[in-house]
């Protein structure tokens, strides 16, 4: 029996994980990942994965799933997040995908014509500006100089081989998507001091087990949180400039995310309640309720 997929987006830091348990719990259901780096196995504290004791028996899929050497491609997580997708509702529940990575939603949901291809496509006629625009669409938290055309390229290639995610394509699933937000002051000040609690949790050491193996590769060169402790590895800029620099990026990431989801998705935004979080959940669900979602 198929299920109405529920999505839970959004910028980091707004409580989506915690959302997405709750619900869970209520409605009967499983929650698959939609955060592009939270696929990556030893990407733990700098990528806020939940934690085991969080999902509360919660089945989680698509965590955990690929060597932070590898490259898991939209490609990719577009197979198995429909192939999960099946499997949730053939055992009679609920999918609830998580996360703020909105191409990667998108992908899965809409009827995106992704191939697997050896073939290069042809870029010669972009400019690297419109170049490392296309790569930030595929994954907002590329960092690639705009210009250095040969990895602009490739990451195109790599991930995308040219096929377009357009906003008019089609739905394949009945599903309703909504965003946690809090006011934006409030998000950079928790945003700020996540990061601190990153570091007091042990970040500086979980990124420097890569670094001595010599770990260089997308996910941890693009990933925030970990590029910015490789320069401080490599000399580049001090620790608290490297700190400062995850902030930074982290804001531009949110800020990003919000005009993604807003001109990507009809979405449905909830205030997030930080002094009683049951508040969110109970408003969230009677709004699934009055949409006769669950």
């Amino acid at each position: 029996m198929k299920k109405n997929i529920i999505v839970i987006a959004g910028p980091t830091g707004v409580g989506k994980t915690k959302l997405s348990v709750s619900l869970a719990k209520i409605i009967n259901g499983e929650i698959i990942n939609a955060d592009s780096m939270q696929f990556y196995k030893d990407l733990n504290i700098g990528t806020a994965k939940i934690k085991e004791e969080e999902k509360e028996g919660i089945p989680h899929h698509l965590f955990d799933i690929i060597d932070v050497e590898k490259m898991y491609t939209i490609y990719d997580y577009q197979k198995d997040c429909r192939k999960k997708i099946l499997e949730i509702e053939k055992a009679n529940k609920t999918p609830i995908l998580v996360g703020g990575s909105g191409l990667y939603i998108r992908s899965a949901l809409y009827d995106y014509k992704l191939e697997e291809e050896n073939e290069k496509v042809d870029l010669s006629n972009y400019t690297n500006e419109e170049l490392l625009n296309k790569c930030k669409e595929i994954d907002e938290r590329c960092n690639i100089h705009v210009n250095n055309r040969k990895r602009l390229e490739r990451f195109i290639n790599c991930n995308m081989n040219n096929q377009e995610i357009k906003k008019d394509s089609k739905p394949l699933y009945n599903f309703i998507i909504i965003g946690l937000t809090t006011e934006r002051e409030n998000l950079y000040n928790i945003i700020n001091k996540r990061v601190d609690k990153m570091i007091e949790e042990g970040l500086v050491d979980e990124v420097m087990k890569l670094y001595n193996k010599n770990i260089r590769s997308k996910a941890i060169m693009t990933g925030i949180g970990y590029k910015e402790l490789y320069q401080y590895f490599d000399n580049k800029i001090t620790l608290d400039e490297a700190i400062e620099l995850i902030k930074k990026n982290s804001r531009h990431l949110a800020k990003r995310q919000y005009t993604f989801f807003n001109n990507q998705f009809d979405m449905k935004w909830f205030n997030t309640d930080y002094n009683n979080f049951n508040n969110t959940v109970e408003e969230v669900f009677n709004y699934l309720k009055d949409k006769k979602v669950v």
